[in-house]
């Protein structure tokens, strides 16, 4: 299943990509860049946070927008779990099978990265496509 953007949001309303790197996004800066580059031709699956337990880097709600040239906007939280979240988002991308994928953020974390979160995080990762 693929989400489809409305077409509503025009070019003059966008920051241009170069405005944005760097920098914390709020959610309707990321929708509006995604769907920047949607009109552009690319492709993106949006991971995001829909519940935790324990500690975790991020707050329910935390959006990452991960496109087909690999690049990304946003955050779920950085580090190990963020790069295995780029990676499901990958596959989403690949498959357009969306999903809601488990993340623990325990010992192999803190043993292999010296993270101290503990938590669990889901995650729902989902393709978006460009209406027209």
């Amino acid at each position: 299943m693929s989400h489809v953007i409305d077409a509503g949001i025009t070019m003059s309303d966008v920051q241009q990509t170069e405005d944005i790197l760097g920098r914390s996004l709020s959610p309707g800066e990321i929708y509006i860049e995604m769907k920047r580059r949607l009109d552009l031709g690319a492709r993106a699956a949006m991971a995001t946070v829909v519940k935790t337990r324990g500690s975790t880097p991020q707050q329910v709600g935390a959006k990452m927008v991960i496109f087909d040239d690999g690049t990304f906007i946003g955050t779920v939280g950085g580090g190990c779990v963020e790069a295995d979240i780029w990676a499901e988002a990958r596959e989403v991308l690949r498959t357009g099978t969306s999903d809601i994928y488990r993340f623990n953020l325990n010992d192999e974390y803190e043993d292999s990265e010296g993270m101290v979160c503990g938590g669990q995080m889901e995650v729902l990762i989902e393709r978006w496509a460009n209406e027209g």
